[in-house]
């Protein structure tokens, strides 16, 4: 089963003279709640997780659900053989997350982990499932930090964009 998590840096806070309801897309996707972030298959108790401090959380999960839907333009779907491939960069580092898409199963790994481990895959179905999942968790924890987020018209548009699936 996937875990996507993240804990919030105490290292690099929010300005605290940050406007949440109006702050724009590149404000939320770049400078603001950074922090760490993991992807977690709980069956097999690995994870490949960043260490940093700096991972800008949101973009993280806003990049996340986008590669899923990359991932799914294939017209044959789960039963495309060609992969499908897409790749999460972290902006302030050359580091790379890999995802890799091929009979509706999806591989991801990244440029910090050893080449010998084996990547972490799940279903497409529950990587879309479990993206959105952390996106809406996130907002809402977000949200309660700073009311005034919840507010955004950004904020709004990104949770139509990306609703939850069952």
């Amino acid at each position: 089963m996937l875990d996507i998590g993240y804990a919030l840096s105490n290292r690099f806070p929010d300005p605290p003279q940050t406007d949440y309801r109006r702050a724009d897309a590149h404000a939320l996707r770049h400078d603001l709640f950074c922090g760490d972030v993991y992807l977690a298959d709980t069956e097999s108790d690995r994870e490949l997780s960043t260490a940093w401090g700096w991972v800008p959380v949101l973009d993280f999960a806003w990049a996340l659900c986008d590669i899923v839907e990359l991932l799914d333009r294939d017209p044959m779907g789960s039963r495309a053989a060609r992969p499908q491939r897409a790749e999460l960069d972290f902006t302030e580092s050359t580091d790379r997350m890999l995802f890799e898409r091929r009979f509706g199963w999806v591989d991801i790994t990244s440029d910090w982990t050893p080449a010998e481990e084996p990547p972490l895959s799940f279903s497409h179905a529950e990587l879309r499932r479990e993206a959105r999942d952390f996106l809406h968790d996130l907002l809402a924890d977000l949200s309660d930090m700073h009311e005034d987020l919840a507010e955004n018209p950004v904020i709004w548009t990104l949770q139509a964009r990306f609703p939850r699936v069952s």
